[in-house]
């Protein structure tokens, strides 16, 4: 596990672990929440997200949004439309300076994704535990937002957790670049923000081999591709 250098033990910030290793805190709602309350009028304020089946992602308990990725603003977006507060998986190289800082205290979680994270599956799996919701991105990376490429992660904390999947497809978000700033889309652009049926990774049988993980990936990409085509129906995009 990695440790930040002249940071080990210090403050609230890192607390030990067995054999006195030092993992970061289970990232705390209250922030998550926060941030929810507070990007809601700024992105309604900046675009037009409309949110489509929200009423779909489970009430209470854990459960993993699995949201497709094709720009820089779908994080937030979802963060801050979502029904209940999202703790999203977001690449270490984001995690600096007065960013890294707030992303912390939003309740967001950073990952190598270089290497085996210990710090990062624990605590993903630590927010699951408590019955949070879990945001990840199952491409890995920003790209084409079509869940062609899948990595294990996600299907591994389902089946670690039992946490249900509910599948989310942003969609507009990408489509043009605003005049003002070309990295954005155009302010008040219409984006729709999808969600579809949750359902188990698992194929009810219990079972966590290499072959099972497989499976459930496979089987993940199926019911997230299957809802992006729906949501592009429903939407006209």
């Amino acid at each position: 596990m990695r440790r930040h250098p002249g940071r080990a033990g210090r403050g609230p910030a890192c607390r030990a672990g067995r054999g006195g290793q030092v993992t970061a805190p289970v990232p705390g709602a209250r922030g998550a929440e926060a941030a929810r309350r507070l990007g809601s009028g700024l992105m309604r304020g900046l675009w037009k997200p409309r949110v489509l089946g929200a009423w779909r992602v489970p009430s209470a308990g854990p459960a993993i949004l699995a949201v497709n990725h094709a720009h820089l603003l779908d994080g937030p977006l979802l963060l801050s439309t979502a029904p209940r507060p999202v703790h999203f998986l977001i690449k270490k190289e984001a995690f600096v300076g007065p960013l890294g800082s707030f992303l912390r205290g939003i309740g967001q979680l950073g990952i190598d994704r270089g290497s085996a994270d210990r710090a990062a599956v624990t605590g993903c799996l630590q927010v699951l535990e408590r019955g949070g919701v879990l945001g990840i991105f199952p491409e890995g990376t920003r790209g084409e937002g079509d869940f062609a490429a899948l990595r294990s992660g996600l299907a591994y904390f389902a089946l670690r957790t039992g946490a249900p999947v509910v599948p989310v497809a942003v969609l507009g978000s990408a489509d043009r670049a605003g005049r003002a700033v070309r990295a954005l889309p155009p302010l008040r652009a219409r984006i729709d923000i999808v969600y579809g049926d949750p359902f188990l990774a698992g194929d009810g049988g219990g079972r966590r081999t290499r072959s099972a993980l497989d499976e459930a990936t496979t089987r993940v990409q199926r019911r997230l591709t299957g809802h992006l085509a729906r949501a592009r129906r429903t939407t006209g995009r």
